[in-house]
């Protein structure tokens, strides 16, 4: 039993220490390839003097930081991503898992959501300006509209591919409709909701800054609008980092909840 024990505790050292050599790696490759991306920029901006180098974008970025402007759209902009994101999310999980646990309910609604599914949320921006003005409800509005539909697919076919031999296995032992959907058909479509969630993030990022340039005050987009109208290519460089960079860390959250709750998924 001794021996059962320490062996293993040998595997599970020797696993641990292959995690750790691969997450090493993929640092140094992510750092690599990071600063191998700057290196290419610069190198472009040299042969067309009409890009802005990554020195005068950084001496830009500092500027606006400094007089607190880029503080001020950021802020914009990551409410209206929060609030249209959440919002859409919130709803899209319920109505995703009610799509594929009830037939009815799939008939009903699945017509509706992939028909809207194929209007852009881009298209929308023009009707929900004339209807809504050009406040903050138009921005959330379709921000919303983006992170519903991405989620609401992802989360129906989550409950669709349960592997219906475990859900008829827990029917054999009694279960009933609401053991199976919460022991069962959740945890198995935990996976494809964050999945979802991750595109709808990208989309609400995507629709923000489109709805901005159409109608806003402030925010990045605002910002990167006006810099375009007098030909300020650092500020427009700005302002496309700042998205991806903030894009890229909301993204992460949500990769490092997913490991946290699927780490029963085997993975590559």
């Amino acid at each position: 039993m001794t021996a059962m024990t320490q062996s293993t505790g040998a595997i599970a050292r020797r696993s641990a220490a292959r995690a750790r050599k691969r997450s090493d790696r993929n640092l140094v490759l992510s750092v690599v390839s990071l600063v191998g991306g700057v290196g290419v920029w610069w190198v472009v901006s040299l042969v067309a003097p009409q890009l802005p180098t990554p020195p005068a974008v950084a001496i830009r970025g500092w500027q606006l930081a400094a007089d607190g402007s880029l503080f001020q759209d950021v802020g914009a902009s990551l409410l209206r991503v929060l609030c249209g994101f959440v919002l859409g999310t919130a709803l899209a999980i319920p109505v995703g898992f009610l799509m594929g646990w009830y037939a009815t309910v799939r008939s009903l609604i699945e017509p509706w959501v992939q028909f809207f599914r194929m209007i852009p949320p881009l298209a929308i921006i023009p009707l929900a300006i004339v209807l809504l003005g050009i406040g903050e409800e138009p921005k959330i509005l379709v921000i919303f509209l983006a992170a519903f539909l991405s989620c609401v697919v992802s989360t129906f076919q989550g409950v669709v591919n349960v592997d219906k031999t475990l859900i008829n296995a827990a029917r054999v032992l009694g279960a009933g409709d609401r053991t199976i959907f919460a022991r069962i058909v959740v945890p198995a479509s935990f996976p494809f909701i964050l999945v979802g969630m991750r595109i709808g993030l990208g989309a609400s990022w995507a629709t923000l800054v489109a709805a901005e340039l159409i109608a806003a005050q402030n925010g990045i987009g605002h910002r990167m609008q006006q810099a375009q109208l007098y030909y300020d290519l650092p500020t427009i460089f700005v302002g496309l980092i700042v998205i991806g960079v903030l894009g890229l860390a909301m993204d992460r959250i949500l990769l490092a909840v997913e490991k946290k709750l699927t780490s029963w998924q085997e993975r590559r």
